[in-house]
């Protein structure tokens, strides 16, 4: 069974069909870091394309950060400076320990 972030994307289009805007930042969700992929894996699969205009904004900024700050700020070694995306890497570290 394929579980990328795209395939349960497709997999889950009866609810809802993705905008080329939102398949563009699927795509770039796919980090190639497990650290990473461990919080923004389940985030794009469950809650993504339900989440309001203003959080895939956040979200999609937040890609936009190299690799090495996102792995510091989910370690909470540092804090990103954009209090929306600080907010939202919270959310995504509380949805995980949920799970």
């Amino acid at each position: 069974m394929n579980t990328t972030p795209q395939a349960s994307i497709e997999q889950n289009s009866s609810k809802q069909n993705p905008s080329n805007e939102q398949r563009r930042v699927i795509y770039q969700a796919r980090r190639g870091l497990k650290e990473l992929d461990f919080y923004i894996h389940p985030y794009v699969n469950n809650h993504y394309l339900t989440a309001d205009a203003d959080e895939q904004t956040t979200f999609a900024k937040m890609l936009t950060y190299e690799d090495p700050d996102l792995l510091n700020y989910f370690m909470n070694q540092d804090k990103p400076e954009d209090d929306k995306v600080a907010q939202l890497i919270k959310k995504m570290k509380q949805q995980q320990q949920d799970n």
